[in-house]
């Protein structure tokens, strides 16, 4: 495998919702995961989206942002072909060294309850399962 990690571009889109849809990850087509919105997104300096590659084809992604005093791990996900290869950990790592750069010194990773392999991934690389934390969202629109 001649794999590399490096930041997504816009002529990356198209494979990273086809490889989110197979991860099975929530997305907004219409809302922050549309071409626009993503394009906005990658153009902010909070925001540190990386793909991981093989050979010309994006396998694996991780969108890592941060409000100046932690970071958030987002969006992980790796083709299935390469999954339990240590991708994901890779992945994580290298977004954790980019937002260490930009002076965050605390990842956070906001996982569903029955995302098990998601849930081992971020135990195994030493991340803290809080279960006290309640997490509330609002929304200006659906779509968002």
């Amino acid at each position: 495998m001649s794999l590399i990690i490096r930041r997504f571009t816009m002529a990356d889109y198209i494979r990273v919702i086809e490889l989110w849809t197979e991860a099975n990850l929530p997305l907004k087509p219409e809302g922050r995961d549309s071409r626009e919105e993503i394009e906005k997104q990658i153009k902010l300096p909070q925001v540190i989206f990386l793909v991981a590659e093989n050979v010309g084809q994006v396998i694996g992604t991780v969108l890592a942002t941060h409000d100046g005093r932690k970071g958030w791990i987002n969006r992980l996900a790796v083709a299935r072909e390469y999954r339990h290869q240590g991708l994901g950990q890779r992945l994580v790592r290298e977004a954790e060294k980019e937002l260490e750069k930009c002076g965050i010194m605390m990842w956070a990773a906001l996982i569903e309850e029955d995302n098990q392999p998601s849930i081992n991934l971020f135990e195994k690389l030493g991340y803290e399962y809080h279960p006290e934390i309640k997490y509330f969202t609002r929304k200006k629109f659906p779509g968002v």
